[in-house]
Formats: C-alpha cells, structure tokens, sequence
C-alpha cells in the first residue's frame, strides 16, 4: 500500500524514500550525512554530490561522494551573494537545474556549465538557516524528472552540520589529532603516540616525526592527506603501515576531517588513527569510492580499469569472482576475468574461451541483456532463477553491474558469491556508485587502446618486416617499445642495400612519443632509403634528410647515424647527425666506440654540415649500432651506458648474432623506446672483378670504349661472348653520348661467369625503347639489340643522373 507522502511518486523515487526511512544512523551524525549523500549515486545518475553548509557570508563544503570535484571544477566554498548554483538555490529557497534543458518549473535557468555535465543545487534544512545539495551527471540532457524527485527527497533529508570553523579548536582525545597543516604542528593523544610506538616525551610535535616511522610506499598516500595544497574539505579515511621495532608493520586507519580556516586560523585536519586490524572492512565507506576514483583516473587502458575494479570490489564485497567486460555489439568481450582460471567459471564461458579471455554471447544470458537495457545494477539472491551461464557465475547471490557511460552502454561488470549473500543498502551504494565511475573509464581507456594500438600498428608498418640478405655479412635488429607509458615512441632501424655490394646500416630516433613520432620516422627512413638509392654518398644522404626535415616545419627533431659499408673492401663511411656512434668488436674480442665525428640533429639547421668518419672492418669484425633507450637511464648517463653496451657487446659471442643482440636487450631499462641494429661482416667469398673507363667526347669515343672493354675482357681471360658485349658497349656509349651531355663513364664488373655492363651519364632522363620501326629507318634499333643480346637489362637513378646497364651470361 502506497502511502500519502509517496503517492504519485515513480518506482525510483519511491525505492529512494523507502531507503532514505531504513538509515538507522544518527540523525545529525557525518555518517548519516555520508549514507544520504550515497543515494544520489545509487537511485540518480549522480557522479558527485556534495553538502555545503553556511558559514558567515559563504557556502563551505562540508562532505562529497563520488568522482573528485576537481574533475568539474567545483570549489570548497561559493560566496552567499554570488551568482554560483549553489548561492542563488540557497537565496531562493528552490532548485536550481543547470544544463542545456530548463528546469520543469520552480527552478532557475541558468546556462550550461562547460565541460559537458549537468549541475543540480538543492536547498536543505528549509526551517533552518541550512545549506544546498549539489548533484553533477554527464548524462546528455541531465536530471530526468524521476531523478529530480528523488534528489529532492535526499535534499530534505541532508541535515546540515555546524560549520567546521564555527566549532571550537578542541583537544583531541586519546587516539585523535588536529594539525595545523601550514605548519605541520600536530596535538596527539596518548593512544595515538602508542599506536606509533613512541612516548610523550619522544614526541616533538612535528607532522615530520609521525611521518618517518611510516612504510615509504605508503608515505606518498598519506602525505596528500596532511599537505594542505592536495586536499579539500570534507572527510578523510586511509590506512596506512608503521615501522615496528620488531616483526611486520602495524596497519593503522586514519579518519579525519578537513576544516577550512577562518579570518586568522590555519586549516585543521582533525581525526582519529585507529589500530586496522581491529576493524571489519567497511565497504560502505566514501574512502572506497574515492580510492576506486583515485585508481580509474590513472588507469590508462582496459585491463587497467578492470584491475581497479578487482582490487577495489571483490575483496571488500568478499566475493568469490568478478568480471569485467566489454560490450561490443551482441557479445560481451571479457578483459578481465578474478580468478583467472577457466574452471572457476560456467561451461558456456569455458566453450567460448577463444583466446587469453573469452567472449560471452549476450543473447544466451536474457536476464544480462535486460539489465543492459535497463541501464541500472541488478542484484539476484541465492537460488533466483537464472540461465545457467549467469547463475554458475554467483550461485549464492549475483550482481550485474551496467556500466553507462554518457548515453551508451559501454560493458558490464559480474560479481558472484559461491554461498548465500545478503545483500544490504550499503553495498548497493558502493556497487551502483562503482559502476557509474567504472564506466566512465572503461570508455575513456577503450579510446585510449584504439590510439594506441593505431600507432602501435603504423609504426610496425613502417619498420623493416624483414632484412634483406647481405652479400659477405649477417644482419641482426631489434626493437623494444617503453614500458613506462604507453605512447609508441620514434625509434626505427633500417639496412638498405646498394649497387656494387654496398649496404647502408640506418638507426635513428625521432623525439617525443606519440603518433606524430612515429610518422615523422617513417618520413625519415623513406626519406633515407630513397636518396640511398639515388647513389648519393652518406653525406649527401644525410644532408638531404636534413634539408627535407627543415621543409617539413615540424617542431620536432631526429638524431640518427648512417653507415655506407663496402662489403668488397671491408670498409665504412659513417655520419652521425646528433646520434650515438657506432660500436665495433674485433675478432680478438676488444671492443671500440668508434671516434666518429658528429653533426646537429635533423632539423635543427638547414645549412647544418655532417662530416664522414672512417671505419675499417675485418672479417669477423661486428658492427653494433643502438637508441639512447639502450645505454641512458636516471641512474646513469650515457657515457657510462656507452661503456656497459661496449663490454657486453664484447662479450658475447659473434657467431650467434641473434642470441647477442638478445643478451644486449637485457640490460635495457625499458624507460625509453629501444632499437638496435647489429652486423657480423664476414667478407665476400668471390670479389667482383672491376675496371671503369671515362669517355672522352671526341670522334672516336666508341672506338676508344670498345678497345678499352676488348683489352679488359681479354685481362680477365674471357673468350666467349666477346661479340655481343661489344655491340652493347657501343649502343650504350653512343646512347650517352649523342643524347646527353656531360661525363660519360663506361663500368665492367664480372662476377663468377656473369658480366655486367653499365654506362653512367649526367641526364636522369630514363632511355624509350621504341615500339615499332620501319624498314626504312636509319637509326632507334640500339636498344633494341641491347635487350637482345643481354640476358637482363635496365636503367636506375644514380646522383647526378642514371646508369643504364646489361648483363650477359658467359659461358666459360
């Protein structure tokens, strides 16, 4: 039977005033302030409600729920004859709904707070000279009409505190304190002293003395409770680990109040510490909530929201299994599962256990696809009839938490007992408040997987998948993203190969971490590949590099070093530009850091010079080359990480390159991204045999070349074939000479029984071969019967022009 007072009242209000009757707390006590504060997160989508009581001429903040008010911008006091919510619902003695919809009457319209959430400012205690309630959801459209009802009902119900400064500074009692947080003058009882194991006449009176006893992990999380610059007003709860002379430390329990100070008198934190383990775990206690805020607002991806909420839900509610997952279409995507092992859970979870975690089906759990529509937490006793797939997760009692996030569903979070549970309206509240922040969350690190995992993917794809085979060397790389964010970072590592058996070795790192990062790396390494390639020397190619940066007008810049090895000679030109140096073992097993001479970074100065250091390579020689992530640290520079990188890379052994840069790997500290890139030069077991003619524009050019290629092949003892390498010699130097202009140079290179025939010229303009001559025609036939005569043939960019070369097969 409804009664008159809840007549007319919606389901949500009427359960609201049915929960605000059952508090059996104090009337005036902070903990019946707290509880009714509590059911603005359970029956309204309330992310943060607050009390603020009045204070001479000002509203101060007595107690809060929920998410920290920083999050909104809410502050510890609003003037009385202000234009704030908060003021104008106090002057006015009515509600005050603030958002892009206007009240349902009796309100204020007022504008849309910024940063997308809906305000709520209730008065309270109206026969008193009371305060207001003040209610913040991100819901788009605000407080429902149902919601307002039931705020209404908790603003009647919030009975104002005294103002804390009004009261009296009081001397704490045997296990209180007050401290004066501008000084760090603290008065302690006995029992407190005790607690910490000190005596009266040890104790000094400074915050300092308490605090040094504590554990140093716990010391940060206390610190932020007595330092007045990271605090607000309101209540205080933490526990905390002392030193003991002997055995494990003691876990102590701090509560407290914040009172802000007035006119001449510093703030006062004002409580008791208490020893922990006398005391049952309070799941009802704002500190939860706080702490599982506190937790979510540093968890940067999924599986980091869902370890939050393990740590701050399943111990307290002493449940036997929680789940969190995701919802993606139809199907729940679970990302964390406590215990994680699949006996633990239903034999539908187990069939759909695809990899790591499993996926769900929605539509097999129709009591868990309502509670999703719903949008609202569902709480099923011991023995309530369930489909198998929700009641084997909590056969003693079940709880389904939807977790909203804006105006869409983003997952749902499974708590389940194995023995019957009964379920009271303090944890109702921690739950309901939980899966408000866990949703929240669990969308803002969705965002922030899908970012990173974009990244991740674009800068795999610009990394090298595999390295090439060198002729006479093994090639070996490795890459280690940062495990101290999680942002991909800009290293990258290159070996391009290069015509007459050269190979560059490219290692480099952009600054920063971020998609910006890895795009610029993969610009650069294009970059390099693509003067590589034209034929440029090292130098060249770096300063290109450096040229095309500046043009980009990026702010960011790139340290990298370039290595041009000549697999025939067993020699190496290295430029550095702002970059480590190369680092050398010999075969006797010493180790160099190469005296390479260094330039700006790219992109520092267009007109920037990047001076070519000398290397000599023996066969047996390794070639190691790495990013500062490698050798540099906070508790090192890299001088030092130099010299531990040169003497491990001694130590390994060069005839298993993989297993080396492995070992390498070890050491690294994973505080920055980390690539490295290392060759064994062996040398080359055939040499190439070489000879380079220069054709002088005169009348008799081709002659001269066909004489010069003659007198070659004959040095080299080749007899077969003499014919046709002719011809091509003189279609090609002719080809050069009558459609360009500038040197000419003719090359021979004769590999095992392969020839290779290649005239470079100053024109990068790429020869036609025609498609049809007539019988008439006198000329256009060479390079029709240079691909005649040539097993292969072709042309490629080189600097200063192009080469167009034809390889012959001998038959020796």
């Amino acid at each position: 039977m409804v009664s008159a007072g809840t007549e007319g009242r919606g389901g949500g209000a009427l359960r609201a005033d049915v929960a605000l009757k059952a508090l059996t707390v104090e009337p005036d006590s902070p903990e019946r302030l707290r509880r009714v504060l509590e059911q603005a997160l359970v029956f309204t989508t309330a992310t943060f409600a607050a009390v603020y009581a009045t204070s001479a001429d000002l509203l101060r903040l007595v107690d809060s729920v929920g998410v920290p008010r920083a999050l909104y911008g809410l502050r510890d006091s609003y003037p009385l004859a202000g234009h704030s919510p908060a003021a104008d619902a106090h002057r006015i003695a009515r509600p005050v709904w603030c958002g892009p919809v206007g009240p349902d009457g009796g309100g204020t319209a007022l504008s849309a707070p910024e940063g997308g959430f809906w305000m709520a400012a209730l008065p309270t205690d109206r026969d008193r000279e009371g305060g207001c309630l003040v209610a913040v959801t991100e819901r788009p459209g605000g407080f429902g009409t149902e919601e307002r009802t039931c705020l209404e009902l908790i603003a009647d119900a919030v009975a104002c505190p005294v103002p804390a400064e009004a009261v009296e500074a009081a001397t704490p009692g045997p296990a209180g304190f007050v401290l004066a947080v501008d000084t760090g003058r603290v008065e302690v009882g006995d029992e407190l002293l005790d607690l910490f194991g000190l005596g009266r006449e040890q104790f000094d009176g400074n915050v300092e003395t308490l605090l040094r006893l504590t554990v140093p992990e716990d010391l940060p999380a206390l610190m932020s409770v007595t330092e007045a610059d990271h605090i607000s007003t309101g209540e205080r709860e933490l526990e905390f680990r002392v030193l003991q002379p002997t055995g494990s430390p003691r876990w102590l329990r701090l509560r407290g109040r914040l009172q802000p100070g007035a006119q001449d008198r510093p703030a006062r934190l004002v409580g008791t510490v208490a020893d922990a383990s006398t005391l049952r775990a309070d799941v009802t206690d704002v500190a939860r909530v706080q702490r599982l805020a506190a937790a979510l607002a540093t968890a940067g991806t999924v599986r980091d929201v869902g370890q939050a909420v393990v740590t701050a839900l399943r111990a307290p509610l002493r449940a036997d299994r929680l789940a969190l997952a995701e919802l993606e279409g139809d199907r729940l995507v679970v990302t964390v599962l406590d215990p994680p092992d699949p006996e633990s859970w239903p034999e539908l979870w187990r069939l759909e256990w695809r990899t790591e975690w499993p996926d769900a089906p929605v539509r097999a759990m129709p009591s868990l696809a309502a509670a999703l529509d719903e949008g609202r937490a569902r709480i099923w006793p011991a023995g309530t009839d369930l489909e198998p797939a929700l009641a084997e997760v909590g056969p003693g009692g079940l709880a389904v938490l939807p977790l909203p996030a804006g105006n869409r569903m983003a997952g749902a979070c499974l708590i389940g007992w194995d023995t019957p549970h009964e379920f009271g309206p303090d944890e109702r509240a921690l739950l309901t408040a939980s899966a408000g922040l866990a949703g929240q969350a669990l969308m803002r690190a969705r965002a922030f997987d899908a970012e990173h995992e974009l990244v991740g993917m674009l800068q795999r794809q610009l990394l090298p998948r595999r390295l090439p085979k060198l002729p006479g060397a093994e090639a070996v790389a490795r890459y280690l993203p940062t495990t101290a964010g999680l942002e991909v970072g800009g290293d990258w590592y290159d070996v391009i190969p290069l015509p007459d058996n050269h190979v560059a070795l490219v290692i480099g790192d952009v600054q920063g971490h971020s998609a910006a990062a890895a795009t610029l790396m993969g610009q650069m390494r294009t970059a390099l590949r693509a003067y590589a390639a034209e034929g440029h020397p090292p130098d060249v190619v770096v300063s290109h590099a450096n040229r095309l940066l500046v043009d980009l007008e990026t702010e960011l810049f790139v340290t990298c070093c370039y290595v041009d090895v000549d697999m025939e000679e067993g020699s190496a030109w290295s430029v550095r530009a702002g970059h480590l140096p190369p680092v050398l073992r010999h075969p006797d097993g010493r180790t160099e850091i190469a005296e390479a001479e260094g330039g700006l970074p790219l992109g520092v100065e267009r007109q920037a010079d990047f001076p070519m250091s000398p290397l000599r390579l023996q066969p047996g020689t390794v070639l190691a080359l790495t990013t500062d992530g490698l050798v540099e640290s906070a508790d090192s520079d890299i001088d030092t990480g130099m010299a531990r990188f040169a003497a491990d890379l001694g130590a390994g052994d060069p005839a298993h390159l993989g297993l080396v840069a492995d070992a390498l790997l070890g050491s690294a500290q994973r505080s920055d991204d980390v690539a490295l890139l290392l060759m064994r030069y062996d040398g080359m077991a055939v040499r190439p045999r070489r000879e380079s003619w220069t054709v002088w524009r005169v009348p008799e050019a081709v002659r001269h070349a066909r004489r010069f290629t003659r007198r070659t092949l004959r040095a080299w003892d080749v007899t077969e074939e003499i014919d046709a390498v002719l011809l091509i010699v003189s279609e090609l130097v002719t080809n050069a000479l009558v459609h360009t202009d500038g040197r000419v140079r003719l090359d021979l290179t004769l590999v095992n029984s392969r020839l290779r025939i290649a005239v470079n010229d100053s024109s990068p303009r790429t020869p036609v071969k025609p498609t049809s001559i007539g019988w008439e025609a006198t000329g256009g036939r060479g390079l029709l019967l240079v691909e005649a005569s040539s097993a292969t043939w072709g042309t490629l960019p080189v600097s200063g022009g192009k080469q167009v070369w034809s390889e012959i097969n001998l038959h020796r």
